[in-house]
C-alpha cells in the first residue's frame, strides 16, 4: 500500500516534493494569449500553516489570512495581468478568504467555487470527487482557445491536481492532458 504523507510531513521536509523548473515571463504571455488554459494560482502570503481547529469558512476572523505583504503580493499580481492586457474570462476561488482576498485584489471578485478548496480533515487530500470535477472544468477550459481562466486555491489542491508543490502567490499555467490528467505548461512567480 503506497502511504501519502501528511501535511505535516511535508511542510518539515520543506515542500521539496515536485519542484517545477522556471519558464521565461514571455511564455507564460504567450500561453496565456492562446488560451485554452488556466492560471491556477496558491493564494499570497498569509501567514501560518494551517487554520485554527474551530475556523468557519462564513467568518474570515477564524481563519488564517493575507498579511499585509501578502495582499502587496496579490496587487503585484493583478498588476501582472494589467501590464501586459491580459484579461482572464473566468475568475474562481476556494471559498477560504486568503483565496478570495487574492482574487478580488489581483483581478475582480470571483465565482466562489468549492472544488478549490482546501482539503480539511482526515485524510488530508483533496477529496476524489473535487479533483474530478477539476479536472473536468480544466478539460473544458482547455478546449477554449483565445481565453484562459484564472483559479485561487491552496498548495494542496495544486500538490493533488498537478503534484507539484508551489509558493505563495505562485500561478501554474495548467492544460488538460487527452488523458484528462492536468499538464503544467509554465509557472509564474509572484514575489
Amino acid at each position: 500500500m503506497l502511504h501519502r504523507p501528511s501535511r505535516r510531513t511535508l511542510l518539515a521536509a520543506g515542500l521539496g516534493m515536485g519542484v517545477l523548473p522556471a519558464w521565461a515571463d514571455g511564455d507564460v504571455q504567450a500561453l496565456l494569449r492562446a488560451g485554452g488554459v488556466v492560471m491556477a494560482f496558491r493564494h499570497a502570503t498569509a501567514p501560518g500553516t494551517f487554520d485554527p481547529p474551530q475556523f468557519r469558512l462564513d467568518d474570515c476572523g477564524t481563519q488564517r489570512n493575507l498579511s499585509e505583504a501578502g495582499r502587496s503580493q496579490a496587487r503585484r499580481m493583478g498588476d501582472w495581468f494589467t501590464q501586459r492586457q491580459l484579461q482572464p474570462a473566468q475568475v474562481k476561488s476556494s471559498p477560504w478568504c486568503r483565496c478570495i482576498d487574492t482574487a478580488a485584489l489581483a483581478f475582480r471578485p470571483p465565482e466562489i467555487w468549492s472544488a478549490l478548496g482546501s482539503p480539511h480533515g482526515a485524510p488530508e487530500t483533496t477529496g476524489a470527487s473535487h479533483l474530478r470535477e477539476l479536472r473536468d472544468a480544466l478539460h473544458l477550459a482547455s478546449q477554449r482557445t483565445g481565453r484562459f481562466e484564472v483559479w485561487v486555491t491552496h498548495m494542496f489542491v495544486l500538490q493533488d491536481l498537478v503534484q507539484a508543490n508551489t509558493q505563495s502567490g505562485e500561478g501554474l499555467v495548467l492544460q488538460a492532458q487527452a488523458s484528462g490528467a492536468a499538464r503544467v505548461l509554465a509557472r509564474l512567480q509572484i514575489a
